[in-house]
């Protein structure tokens, strides 16, 4: 089993843990990734977007000019595709699904793939708890920085304490979520992953 060090909030160590092979060094199977991290993309389109066909334009009642004689082509409506103002042909409707499925056994690979790349990276910090006294978001950046925990950071825990969020909602470049709600695309949008010693044993009776 790898170790890492287990820290303090103050950057302190604390003990060496084992990190459980099955979830923090596997093989890593970039397909799965890829399927994983399409199908959280497409779960964020809403799918609104609508344009509006010939029959649905304003306008458009009656021929622009009659049938023979003019010398121009043959026209029923000035609402037709071709012409400005006209409907579109073939374009997006608000009743487009864009989601995607993949099974139980695929979201786990894929979730411990990104892990392992994680750990690979020594981009993992496991603390021993992750509670704050101070609100601040100044006090935070301070903890943060004690950590060595630079650009984009997740932090992963198993209870979210009213302090925690206030004191990390005004950072931009961190994000705070329940070691239940841990998904792969967040994983590896992170430079830093901050864990708790409790969300990693949870992460890992879930993953075995």
């Amino acid at each position: 089993m790898p170790k890492t060090a287990l820290l303090s909030l103050k950057g302190e160590k604390i003990k060496d843990i084992k990190l459980d092979d099955s979830v923090w060094k596997i093989t890593p199977n970039d397909q799965v990734v890829y399927e994983s991290i399409v199908l959280m993309r497409a779960a964020l389109r809403q799918g609104s977007h609508s344009v509006k066909n010939r029959g649905e334009v304003a306008g458009g009642g009656r021929k622009p000019w009659r049938q023979k004689g003019t010398g121009n082509a043959r026209q029923g409506s000035i609402r037709a595709p071709h012409f400005v103002g006209g409907g579109v042909v073939f374009g997006p409707n608000p009743n487009r699904n864009y989601t995607k499925k993949m099974n139980k056994k695929e979201r786990r690979l894929a979730l411990k793939s990104a892990l392992t790349y994680k750990a690979n990276d020594k981009d993992v910090i496991v603390v021993d708890k992750f509670e704050t006294e101070s609100l601040k978001t100044k006090d935070m950046l301070k903890t943060l920085e004690g950590l060595k925990a630079t650009g984009k950071v997740l932090i992963v825990t198993t209870e979210l304490t009213e302090n925690l969020i206030l004191a990390t909602r005004n950072i931009g470049n961190v994000k705070l979520v329940l070691a239940n709600e841990l998904n792969t695309y967040d994983v590896l949008y992170c430079d830093k992953l901050i864990i708790t010693e409790d969300a990693v044993k949870y992460v890992e009776e879930v993953l075995k």
